[in-house]
């Protein structure tokens, strides 16, 4: 049995300040989470000089605070060929990267109550289909075999058997290594704070630590993106969520895979805990931003209208007071705020606990050793922003993930750096920054 140490030790502890800085890159990635990193890995992988910025931790916000999760079930149809894709990359990560990153492949289930909750799946069993996914209903004792006693509380379940999970605590560090060792230059505690143009055209980024000469730059900075394009004239729609999560002590038990019910969420870990989470709570801290985006994502909130617990408090002031533009000679937003940490919900964590012993029997003995909650950034049609700003020609946004974002990482990485050498690549239409904006109708297909 594997041991695994505090998954907050990915954002706790001393930051490691870069030294120096290059002087000029082909491309500068902002952002340290799994979309950037991964994209620093294939690009640099091609022979491009490609340097990262990360103002904390390599993956030291959601990327690292996920369910672990490497599914294709239940995704929007635009995600499904880049997912596809990732699942195909995660098979051979591991051994590509020469780090165990914890990739099993064990299946997703998703289970009903009620006849109707089974019905509501058809739609995807139909469109999984399409895509040659082997998604199917399960019931009985094929499903006592895939969730042990739970599965007396469901009438049944559908369950796509090629899905795998992953260790979030591991994968981006791991693949930021592999960046390295094919020359991407990976700098922490170093926050972008600006662009330079010419001509209108990028030609620099400004840090902390002085001025990178690039014509190329990617912003994947998670939840911090609205605020960065903000800041040079590009309109980001996005909204932030909290999802608590926790874990547990190794437990011998036969549950594995990832199984996903309206109470809980659970994953089996190599480490022979799980990590558990709320399947149906997110709380929205109601900020300016809501008010402000609130139009775009009136269908989004809809949907998730009976998951969202929303409040307003410290979080609305705080927005209120950033500043929305700043002098690239002085202190930006992004220092002031090395990492985005929120609590966790000490009452979700409460309904986490008491859910995990009512549905699944095997666990009730099973202790949560850790607690921690990210901040989920999604929006409005809960599908990423993968885009060229054709205004700021050279600067591009892979962002937007809105919960979905761990597994279709890799996946997404790839699709970025092929958009930013112009070779050929899966069909990006879909992700447009433009489509919030050119009459498009928003409409989400996939949860949080």
């Amino acid at each position: 049995m594997n041991t695994q140490e505090n998954v907050s030790s990915t954002w706790t502890g001393e930051l490691q300040e870069s030294s120096k800085i290059p002087s000029k890159a082909d491309v500068v990635i902002i952002g340290g989470g799994i979309v950037g990193i991964s994209a620093a890995y294939y690009l640099a992988k091609e022979g491009i000089d490609v340097c990262l910025c990360e103002k904390g931790y390599i993956s030291g916000e959601q990327s690292s605070r996920n369910w672990g999760w490497v599914r294709v079930q239940g995704r929007d149809e635009r995600e499904i060929p880049m997912m596809l894709k990732s699942l195909d990359i995660w098979r051979n990560l591991s051994v590509e990267l020469g780090e165990d990153i914890g990739y099993r492949e064990d299946g997703c289930l998703y289970t009903a109550y009620t006849n109707k909750e089974l019905n509501d799946y058809q739609s995807w069993i139909d469109l999984a289909k399409a895509y040659n996914i082997e998604t199917a209903f399960i019931e009985g004792e094929e499903l006592k075999k895939e969730a042990g006693a739970a599965s007396s509380n469901w009438v049944g379940g559908i369950i796509t058997r090629t899905d795998g999970r992953a260790e979030p605590q591991k994968t981006s560090l791991a693949i930021s290594r592999g960046a390295e060792r094919y020359g991407a230059t990976i700098l922490t505690s170093c926050a972008v704070r600006g662009l330079e143009t010419s001509s209108g055209k990028v030609s620099a980024v400004v840090t902390e630590h002085g001025t990178i000469t690039t014509s190329t730059v990617l912003c994947a900075a998670g939840a911090w993106s609205s605020l960065f394009c903000g800041s040079i004239g590009v309109n980001v729609p996005q909204l932030r969520v909290r999802g608590t999560v926790a874990r547990t002590n190794a437990i011998d038990t036969p549950i594995k895979g990832n199984i996903w019910d309206k109470n809980i969420g659970i994953r089996k870990r190599n480490d022979g805990g799980y990590t558990i989470a709320h399947g149906s709570v997110l709380d929205h801290s109601i900020t300016p931003n809501t008010f402000k985006y609130a139009p775009k994502y009136l269908r989004a909130l809809w949907k998730e209208f009976n998951a969202l617990r929303l409040s307003v408090g410290k979080d609305f002031f705080d927005e209120l007071k950033m500043p929305k533009q700043w002098k690239l000679d002085e202190q930006s937003p992004f220092e002031r705020t090395r990492v985005l940490n929120p609590p966790p919900n000490k009452s979700v964590i409460h309904e986490i606990e008491s859910n995990l012993r009512v549905i699944f029997p095997e666990l009730k003995n099973a202790k949560i050793i850790e607690s921690w909650a990210g901040m989920v950034e999604t929006t409005p049609d809960v599908v990423p922003i993968i885009s060229e700003i054709s205004n700021i020609p050279g600067f591009y946004i892979g962002t937007g993930f809105s919960g979905h974002g761990f597994g279709i990482g890799p996946g997404a990485g790839e699709a970025i750096a092929r958009m930013i050498q112009n070779k050929d690549n899966i069909d990006l239409a879909p992700f447009k920054l433009e489509r919030f904006f050119d009459g498009t109708p928003i409409r989400p297909n996939s949860t949080i």
